[in-house]
Formats: structure tokens, sequence, C-alpha cells
């Protein structure tokens, strides 16, 4: 009697483990984790498409990451979505010349925000709008492009004189 009570709590402690361990994971592959923002300030970028983004999405420079997405915001206006991302002080010198895309970490991961540099001897202050923006790419318009043959009309392999 007492090995199978003894066989019980461990059982339920395993399980236990492995709830905190799933929790744990969770946490970290999520843009919930990594970044501990200090004093930042705030810029903003319009796209045609976000895609998947969401609020506290990362926003990288050469792959660190600089900031987060603070908020997102669509323009009545012009129906684009105004996306403000809040970057480390830390990374005040951001050449006012830079562009903002949209990536997804791998085939299927979460969505992030990438700053490329531009040359302009001039930085973005607080407030101030990239000009240059890179929208999202959907996977399912490659493959309906791919599908359906493109631009052009074509199938891949078809024989264009057909």
């Amino acid at each position: 009697m007492a090995s199978n009570r003894s066989f019980e709590i461990g059982t339920g402690l395993f399980i236990l483990l492995g709830f905190a361990a799933l929790a744990f994971l969770a946490t970290q592959t999520t843009s919930l984790a990594g970044y501990r923002a200090g004093d930042t300030y705030a810029l903003k970028a319009r796209f045609t498409n976000i895609g998947q983004l969401r609020e506290r999405a990362p926003v990288k420079l050469a792959g660190v990451t600089i900031g987060s997405v603070q908020a997102i915001d669509l323009d009545p206006v012009s129906l684009d979505a105004v996306v403000t991302v809040a970057v480390d002080r830390r990374f005040a010198e951001l050449p006012d010349d830079s562009s903002l895309s949209i990536f997804t970490s791998g085939l299927l991961g979460d969505q992030f925000v990438a700053v490329r540099p531009g040359g302009s001897p001039e930085f973005l202050r607080d407030g101030d709008e990239f000009l240059l923006t890179e929208s999202s790419v959907q996977l399912e318009e490659l493959i309906g492009k791919y599908l359906i043959g493109g631009e052009g009309g074509n199938r891949p392999g078809a024989d264009p004189a057909e």
C-alpha cells in the first residue's frame, strides 16, 4: 500500500513539473519574453499589410532586439496600419532614412519588425515616422501565386506558347 501511495505522489509531481515546463516554454517562445525595456522613444511607421504582427513584438536591428511594438492602429483616411514602436534610448542614433520591414521568424513563427539603417547623418527623434516600409509577406499569397502561376498567368513548367 505504501509503494502505491508513493507512486501516486511521484506521478502527480511529474505531471506538475510537466505543466511548469510547458508554461516556461510558452513564455520563452512568444514575444512576451526576452526584451526588458528601459527608457524608450516612440517612432511610427505606416504599412499596407502587417500580417499577424502583435503588440509587444520585438523590433530588431541586425538581429539584436532594440525595442518592441507599442501600438497598432488603423488610419481612417488612408486605411494603412500605423505601427508605433518603442526603441530603447541606447539606440537613439538611427539614421532618418532607415526603413522598417515585417518578417516572420522561421516558417510559421511570430512576426517581428526589422530595422534597416540608412546612411543619413540626421537621426530619428521621438515621434518621427519611418518613410520607408516594407509590408508583411503572406505565405498564403506566395502559395497562391505559385499555384496560379504568378502575375503572368502561366503555371510553373507550362509552355508559354500555349
